[in-house]
């Protein structure tokens, strides 16, 4: 296991009790997810990130969930510092398949989940995890449109389409007049994050994407972004997330103000504005960018923008 950092091994022995006996699986992303068999034969995650305050709450959260029934790995350690990163353990939670799609129908599956969800969230008590995933912080303080993200900021930025600038600042200007209270919720609620056993959610994922935003701006980004799977990210079509807003309502039971849909329809542009800038300040197709502009009039309409 050469390929395993130095520091692993004895944090695991210390934390869990035992050492790395084999490596099921690593995966970089924001994170780095290292899958574990210990010589205790125990199969874990250890999850590492560089440590930005968030972490704490975050895996907090994930625990408290989880002892709730939630479908969700358990935290099995708390959340301790090696070097710049924030570590923690938590259950293996293997097997589920993705549900692909970005109907009407799939997106009610979605919202149901994000539903009991949001629920289940209500009665989870940490500090805020703060400051939000980039792509759901509209609300920051930088200077300029977009939050201050280094190695984004140091790219050309004439690369980034001039509809993507003016869709983002315009959604960004109406949910900013927002004065609706914060909520935790998940903000990265996308295919790649979800696992299911037929009908049945058998285990969400990606617990550092907690947010504190107002109920209905998650809503209204989950209801953007819930298409993607193992490819790029996409904007779903304008009637998938109307059906996805309409079923997290009536689960939920209690109707969404007109100024809460404005303020949903709002943020379900800002996340694809992110994606669509860094899909730019990469050289990817501009897959996200291309649904976002046939798509960002009307929703910008909708959101009274």
């Amino acid at each position: 296991m050469d390929d395993l950092p130095d520091w692993l091994a004895v944090w695991c022995l210390k934390r869990l009790g035992a050492e790395p006996a084999e490596m099921l699986f690593g995966l970089e992303q924001i994170s780095t997810v290292f899958g574990l068999r210990l010589t205790s034969g125990a199969e874990v995650m250890v999850k590492a990130r560089e440590d930005d305050g968030r972490a704490v709450s975050c895996v907090a959260a994930q625990f408290q969930l989880a002892e709730r029934g939630f479908p969700c790995a358990r935290p099995l350690t708390s959340v301790t510092n090696v070097g710049s990163l924030a570590v923690h353990a938590e259950d293996f939670r293997p097997g589920g398949d993705i549900l692909h799609g970005q109907t009407p129908d799939v997106a009610v599956r979605y919202a149901q989940v994000f539903a009991r969800l949001a629920a289940e969230l209500a009665y989870v008590t940490v500090a805020p995890p703060l400051p939000n995933p980039r792509w759901v912080r509209w609300d920051h303080t930088d200077t300029g449109l977009w939050p201050a993200i280094d190695f984004l900021d140091r790219r050309d930025q004439s690369m980034v389409p001039a509809h993507v600038v003016d869709t983002a600042e315009q959604a960004r200007d109406r949910l900013l007049t927002a004065d609706l209270p914060c909520v935790l919720g998940h903000s990265d609620f996308e295919a790649q994050n979800l696992r299911w056993h037929g009908r049945e959610v058998w285990a969400v994922h990606d617990w550092d994407s907690l947010a504190w935003q107002p109920e209905a701006a998650l809503v209204g980004a989950a209801s953007g972004v819930f298409p993607r799977g193992a490819g790029l990210p996409t904007l779903a079509p304008i009637g998938s997330s109307e059906a996805f807003l309409l079923a997290y309502q009536d689960v939920r039971g209690r109707a969404f103000t007109a100024v809460e849909l404005e303020i949903a329809w709002a943020a379900s542009l800002w996340p694809a504005a992110h994606n669509a800038r860094w899909e730019a300040l990469h050289g990817q197709p501009p897959v996200c960018g291309n649904a976002l502009q046939a798509q960002a009039a009307e929703r910008l309409r909708r959101a009274n923008a």
